[in-house]
């Protein structure tokens, strides 16, 4: 209970006006940040508003200067165990003499409790904790719980009552209760759509937009648990769930269950870090290749769930966008040339690695494991050896990210490049015009909305390419559901899931190399009632199967029957 089971250390950074920051320096590479002068004024605000007759609790000693104001008006209380940010700053060299101030180290919120409640009563005070930004995410063990104890009336155990409010029965009303751990991410448009057609009662805490939780994200769900008593927690691809494991050891204590949906690269996004394996927590994959790998982690529960389409957005009969984005064949994605170099630049790989990573890529593309780590230990051990001795964990996964995105554009511009002999719009970033050879046929167009533009882009193609990422060995994306659902017609590349939801050559048109792309493109212009008839029985078969309702009544009903 005591940390996070990782370690950090900190350093003090001096500023140009004098001042000094704080700097949190992470295992994986990453810095945490207490904002040097922009965080003396958040806590020069946090003294203002200590209650005026009460005793101020501050829970992390900070930049010092709050707890300075504070010292010169009356006696205070620090709860701060951190000491490699505390003997950076020197604060509690300052401080730990003073006669009006109780610092307390000790990571275990109950003593901690005890101890301050003394220091309080001895002076007539009743405690009111002040929170540190930062400090919870160092220690969500710690400090939330503190906070919590102390807002309590004294006398009451407020540590039992927490944790008998918190452990409730689950699956036991009318109407199944989800929380959401949200984010900007595409897919909570969707699934927030689904639970509310299914009659399920949810509520959401924002994630933030970032790499890490927003401050105040963990004192924030735990205050939703226990006011709205979900009977799971829900999030995508793991989002707001911490590669330390700190939230998923949390759940696991309260007994609320976590369900976590991929759909993009497991292994990106978990290996490597431990903990995140719980009891408690269910991983849904849209790629069921993955499936094993995610067992072999130690997740008990792993469940096949594909994209699928949302028939509310992508429908038939939508006025047709402009007509210089309406084509004989078409294609919308992103080149990923900017997503590969980004990685490679977060690789930063050298030698080997930084001469052959196309080459990788390539071999990466063609090969049957789902994790780059594994293939080049099969194909490439000499090149495999050099990857293990990239520094850190957050290098390794660049590097394995680069991989995945450069056999992707390698993979997608030849299929693309297969369409630009006829009548041809490409929408997406602006890479594409360095990538494709010049054509008259071709139109280059930017980004489309997919909410806005493509349910009205793809019907005014008559024939919509798809060619898959490489992180998917054998799922389908959402462009196989989207483009017909909306009355489209889409050629795809073959996938093995492809064949789970759909009938090939009755349901959806398939390619088994970019080389069958232009004559089939071909064939397909000159047979209008053939695509006509596979659209129809595609988007048949989508609004009968493939639509997020059904995905989230998969997803419910497996949590229900392994936690209820």
């Amino acid at each position: 209970m005591a940390d996070l089971g990782w370690k950090y250390r900190a350093e003090r950074v001096e500023m140009e006006d004098g001042g000094f920051d704080l700097r949190v320096l992470r295992p994986d590479g990453k810095t945490w940040s207490l904002w040097g002068r922009r965080g003396v004024d958040r806590e020069e605000a946090l003294a203002k508003s200590s209650p005026v007759g009460q005793l101020p609790v501050l829970l992390g000693s900070g930049l010092g200067r709050c707890l300075e104001l504070l010292a010169g008006q009356g006696p205070v209380a620090v709860a701060d165990a951190e000491t490699p940010l505390f003997d950076a700053s020197g604060v509690w060299e300052r401080f730990r003499n003073h006669p009006e101030v109780l610092w307390i180290e000790d990571p275990d919120p109950e003593r901690a409790e005890t101890k301050i409640r003394a220091f309080a009563r001895e002076r007539n005070l009743r405690p009111a904790p002040l929170k540190m930004p930062l400090y919870p995410r160092l220690n969500p063990a710690l400090y939330p719980t503190l906070a919590a104890r102390l807002a309590r009336p004294e006398g009451m155990d407020a540590e039992a009552l927490f944790w008998r409010r918190a452990r409730y029965p689950k699956f036991k009303g009318e109407k199944t209760r989800v929380l959401l751990l949200s984010s900007p991410y595409f897919l909570y448009r969707e699934i927030r759509q689904a639970l509310a057609s299914l009659g399920v009662l949810t509520q959401e805490v924002d994630v933030g937009a970032g790499s890490t939780m927003r401050p105040g994200f963990v004192e924030d769900m735990l205050r939703r648990v226990l006011s709205f008593r979900p009977d799971f927690v829900l999030t995508v691809n793991h989002l707001g769930v911490d590669r330390e494991g700190a939230l998923a050891e949390l759940l696991e204590k309260l007994s609320l269950p976590l369900a976590s949906w991929f759909v993009d690269s497991p292994h990106l996004i978990l290996h490597r870090y431990p903990g995140l394996a719980r009891p408690n927590t269910a991983v849904f994959t849209w790629d069921e290749e993955t499936a094993d790998p995610l067992r072999k982690q130690g997740f008990p529960l792993v469940v096949h769930l594909p994209l699928a389409a949302d028939a509310r957005v992508f429908r038939p009969g939508l006025k047709p966008l402009r007509k210089t984005l309406r084509a004989d064949a078409g294609f919308v994605g992103d080149s990923m040339v900017a997503k590969a170099a980004e990685r490679f630049a977060d690789a930063a790989p050298t030698g080997l690695l930084a001469r052959d990573y196309r080459k990788l890529a390539q071999g990466l593309s063609e090969a049957p494991e789902t994790a780059p780590a594994d293939f080049l230990r099969r194909a490439f051990p000499e090149h495999a050896k050099a990857f293990e001795e990239l520094p850190n964990n957050e290098r390794k996964l660049s590097y394995e990210a680069l991989l995945t995105w450069e056999a992707t554009r390698a993979y997608r511009s030849g299929c693309v490049r297969k369409i630009t002999a006829f009548d041809a719009v490409v929408a997406g970033d602006e890479h594409w015009k360095d990538v494709l050879p010049p054509s008259p046929s071709l139109r280059l167009a930017p980004r489309l909305d997919y909410y806005r533009d493509l349910p009205r882009f793809y019907p005014g193609v008559k024939v919509n390419l798809n060619c898959t990422s490489r992180q998917m060995k054998s799922a389908v994306n959402q462009r196989v559901f989207d483009v017909p659902a909306c009355g489209g017609f889409v050629l795809t590349d073959r996938q093995t899931g492809l064949e789970r939801l759909f009938e090939p050559g009755k349901e959806t048109a398939v390619f088994d190399h970019p080389e069958e792309i232009t004559d089939m493109v071909r064939h397909y212009l000159n047979h209008e009632a053939e695509r006509r008839r596979l659209t129809q029985a595609a988007r048949t078969r989508v609004l009968a199967e493939h639509t997020y309702e059904r995905r989230l009544e998969q997803l419910l009903s497996a949590m229900r029957s392994n936690f209820g």
